[in-house]
């Protein structure tokens, strides 16, 4: 270990930079963060830094550098394009023990700016000693991804009932478990949601009643399959899930991203096979937020567009279960885009309008002539089994047989498949079609010649079949 990590206090503490450009803006930029008392030597400033020292935000003690500018300062920097200069500044600092940063020269640093992930009063550092800033830097994103932003003030939040609760809990190991159930369970939750409120009242419910609090159900959109299509909030969701059901258009790249220990049951239905049945999902879901869990149910595309989403937020809503909801890319969006078709386009399609192939069977039937009108676009889930009725009542009902149409298989995953022709060949499209499957018709599925831009990464085989044009 080249470098011990330290946070240094510099509130209201002097730090010398020699430098006036634009390289030491950015470190000053810091300092002031961190409350430093920022004393410049520079013969120019740049008009950033002018503005702060006629503000007074820094302040300006010489034009040229002189060694006993040190005498009195906590920390130096050095931001010059004058190595010589630089130089002098670091063996300067170094014979009065002063830590010395000269920018972007490794060598003569005693110590070093780490990449910052800031979730004050949260913060981690990232450093590689130096000798790869712009690796530590893409660390610092992928981190930053991963945490919520409301993280700093989840631990002001906690910082305020530390003395409340080692009042109750006398022992290190006690306050431990009270902590980490609070930030794994419907503390953080509403933290997460911007509910302090209610989030501090789940403190003290937790402090009175030790584990008796029960859990919660989070209601997650886990997109159309590409990984990478997963929201940020629901990425963070379910790695703190301890139970996780799930449907079967959950692609196993999003199901890899969960929490490792958690429990992971599939309850999803599938036309033709075994299913668990609605109500019995609602009550598995219940049962275990009762146990005290994190629950989240995980739904293909968006939960809350034909999903059933609602309905089991319901069945929570009754039994007194507290939840969330997660949107996520729905279906028509995501698998539209991933096949360079837009859904809506100034030339083609003034609206577009989103339909499934099932309904309950007590409802009322689709209004055909108003699904028939031009000029929108129509993004029928689950029509695979009743393409050749779509056809059929579409242009029945005026919507002209040469519409262009596609049927998207398994969109935006690796084995995606584009099927295009018109209206009247929809049966034929939809024949055999892998699924999960989204019929698409409209003017603008002739765009997808010119706009289609995902390449599946299956072999060239499958990539060559994976384009069928009837037209």
């Amino acid at each position: 270990m080249d470098y011990l990590p330290l946070f240094a206090a510099v509130k209201d503490r002097p730090v010398l930079v020699v430098g006036g450009g634009d390289v030491a803006a950015r470190k000053i930029l810091f300092l002031r963060k961190a409350g430093a008392r920022i004393l410049v030597v520079a013969a120019s400033l740049n008009g950033e830094l002018q503005q702060l020292a006629q503000a007074q935000h820094i302040h300006l003690l010489a034009t040229a550098f002189d060694e006993a500018q040190l005498d009195s300062v906590f920390l130096v920097i050095a931001a010059t394009d004058d190595r010589a200069l630089n130089r002098r500044v670091f063996d300067a600092a170094n014979a009065r023990q002063r830590l010395v940063n000269v920018v972007d020269d490794q060598p003569l640093c005693s110590f070093i700016f780490p990449s910052i992930v800031d979730r004050a009063p949260l913060q981690i550092a990232i450093s590689s000693g130096g000798n790869a800033p712009v690796l530590a830097r893409l660390l610092r994103e992928k981190i930053e991804a991963l945490l919520p932003a409301n993280l700093g003030r989840m631990a002001e939040v906690a910082g305020r009932w530390r003395t409340r609760i080692k009042a109750v809990r006398k022992t290190t190991d006690e306050r431990r478990r009270f902590w980490e159930r609070a930030f794994r369970g419907r503390f953080a939750s509403l933290m997460a949601a911007g509910n302090e409120q209610a989030a501090e009242q789940a403190l003290a419910d937790e402090l009175a009643n030790p584990g008796a609090a029960s859990g919660e159900i989070i209601l997650v959109g886990a997109g159309p399959g590409d990984a990478g299509l997963l929201t940020l909030r629901g990425l963070q969701v379910i790695q703190q899930a301890d139970v996780v059901f799930y449907d079967h258009l959950v692609s196993d790249e999003v199901l890899e991203l969960t929490r490792r220990d958690a429990d992971k049951i599939c309850v999803g239905k599938r036309a033709g096979g075994h299913a668990v049945a609605q109500h019995e999902t609602n009550q598995m879901l219940i049962d275990a937020a009762r146990e005290g869990k994190t629950v989240v149910r995980l739904k293909g595309g968006d939960p809350f567009i034909f999903g059933r989403g609602g309905e089991e937020l319901q069945a929570a809503a009754q039994a007194g279960i507290p939840f969330q909801v997660v949107p996520g890319v729905t279906a028509a969006s995501g698998a539209t885009a991933f096949a360079g078709i837009p859904l809506t386009h100034r030339d083609y399609a003034q609206s577009a309008t989103f339909v499934t192939g099932h309904y309950k069977a007590d409802s009322a039937p689709f209004d055909w002539s108003l699904l028939a009108q031009s000029r929108q676009t129509l993004a029928i889930y689950m029509g695979t089994m009743k393409a050749a009725e779509i056809s059929e009542q579409l242009i029945k009902h005026g919507r002209d047989a040469k519409t262009p149409a596609a049927v998207i298989s398994r969109g935006t995953r690796p084995d995606q498949q584009v099927r295009t022709g018109t209206l009247q060949q929809l049966e034929a499209l939809a024949k055999d079609a892998p699924m999960p499957a989204l019929i698409v018709v409209g003017e603008v599925v002739q765009l997808h010649q010119q706009l289609a831009w995902f390449q599946p990464t299956t072999d060239a085989e499958n990539f060559a079949s994976s384009v069928v044009n009837l037209a």
